[in-house]
């Protein structure tokens, strides 16, 4: 996050603003939906000036709707905020392409797509998320201040601290149980003592 990127304002209003046609149900092989999500990422990689083996975008194309459809929207809907102007030519194929699949599919496991166009925190987290794959920072922000904004918004920062939460909750009642047998185990020591 060493450069400045475009103000975070005129992204999280891009998002908001993200036309219906990004939100229509994607593609799976010959079945079903209108959008062909592989295509949308050739198009979106073309528009950087970017070129990847047709088998890089495979990932896009196949699968299971079941398990695919919210990653996928995910994906239409990163195409639709990384066209944006300010964007162009700011990433590499590698990581635009970890951006569009496993971000994206790390993040739809904990939120519905559609909640990165429709609530405004979602919307920065997936801002945010996505210059920092261009080693970007939000315009006007010292890169402490968008590092310390990232970790508040992050899904995968507060599923970290909530596990991490959990364990120590559990590494303390374990503590708890032990220190409760000692002190059982040395008042029974006494009474046979006596």
């Amino acid at each position: 996050m060493s450069e400045p990127g475009p103000p975070l304002e005129q992204l999280t209003r891009r998002l908001a603003e993200t036309p219906t046609p990004f939100l229509a149900e994607p593609r799976f092989g010959s079945q079903g939906g209108q959008v062909h999500v592989d295509a949308l990422v050739a198009d979106l990689l073309r528009l950087h000036g970017l070129t990847v083996e047709p088998a890089a975008l495979s990932v896009f194309g196949g699968g299971k709707a079941a398990s695919e459809r919210n990653p996928r929207m995910l994906a239409q809907v990163l195409c639709w905020l990384l066209a944006d102007p300010a964007l162009l030519g700011r990433y590499r194929a590698e990581a635009l392409l970890d951006l569009l699949d496993g971000q994206a599919r790390a993040l739809a496991a904990h939120a519905a797509a559609r909640s990165f166009v429709e609530d405004g925190e979602r919307r920065e987290e997936l801002v945010r998320l996505s210059l920092r794959a261009a080693g970007l920072r939000p315009a006007g922000e010292s890169a402490a201040v968008a590092e310390d904004r990232w970790l508040s918004v992050s899904t995968a920062e507060r599923v970290r601290i909530a596990a991490a939460s959990r364990a120590a909750e559990e590494r303390a009642r374990q503590i708890r149980e032990a220190l409760a047998r000692k002190a059982a185990e040395e008042s029974a020591d006494k009474w046979g003592r006596e």
